[in-house]
């Protein structure tokens, strides 16, 4: 029921575009915009093609704006969370702290696709990556859980520890607990970075979870 009323929200937030040609993805864009393709062929044989444009970081609104392109030109726009209605079906756009989580079309039979990213954007390039050394990408995929993982213990660690020794908290209970490992203010530092960069690379394939990507953010 709350993701029937999420998804009509969704929708309704869409507003129609202007019209403007899309602009080519630059490499310098790679850390702020996110260029995705939907290519679906209509019944009289005639391919369409959709683009979702998703800028990351939208200074002037303070959230993430993702802009749907039709054969090339701004058919509408929707901020994140969005769920665009394009022939047969929708295509869902969803963000995470570190990027994209979901930009799938969703078919009115409820099959789902994730769309193709651009070749020149870091999701186009990872992509590629696994195309092209298919044991290196899942070895960096296993690493990326790993570091996740490892990250989600400590952090459970040092919140039991400083929820046992808060004044008046559950130590009279459970009595007090002492995190195993100790680390430092640079060693915090060093494991806030590489979880940060464990879920960025997750979410260049466009995966999340909300225990290891949530907890890292």
């Amino acid at each position: 029921m709350i993701k029937e009323w999420r998804h009509r929200r969704a929708v309704q937030r869409v507003k129609p575009g202007d019209g403007r040609a899309l602009k080519r993805f630059r490499w310098w864009q790679m850390l702020t915009r996110a260029l995705f393709y939907l290519r679906l062929r209509n019944d009289d044989g005639r391919q369409t093609v959709y683009a979702v444009d998703i800028k990351h970081q939208n200074t002037s609104d303070g959230y993430a704006k993702a802009h749907l392109y039709l054969d090339g030109r701004h058919h509408a726009e929707s901020r994140v969370p969005a769920v665009f209605p394009v022939q047969g079906g929708t295509v869902e756009v969803r963000a995470s702290g570190f990027g994209l989580k979901r930009c799938h079309y969703v078919s009115a039979e409820g099959a789902e696709f994730q769309l193709v990213p651009d070749p020149r954007s870091a999701e186009g390039r990872r992509a590629r990556l696994d195309r092209s050394h298919p044991a290196l990408s899942r070895f960096i995929g296993f690493l990326s859980v790993l570091v996740l993982v490892i990250g989600l213990v400590l952090l459970i660690l040092q919140l039991a520890e400083q929820i046992t020794r808060a004044p008046e908290g559950v130590a009279q209970y459970v009595g007090t607990f002492t995190s195993p490992i100790d680390l430092s203010a640079w060693g915090n530092t060093a494991v806030g970075l590489v979880t940060v960069a464990a879920s960025t690379e997750r979410a260049l394939r466009l995966r999340y979870s909300r225990l290891l990507d949530g907890a890292a953010g």
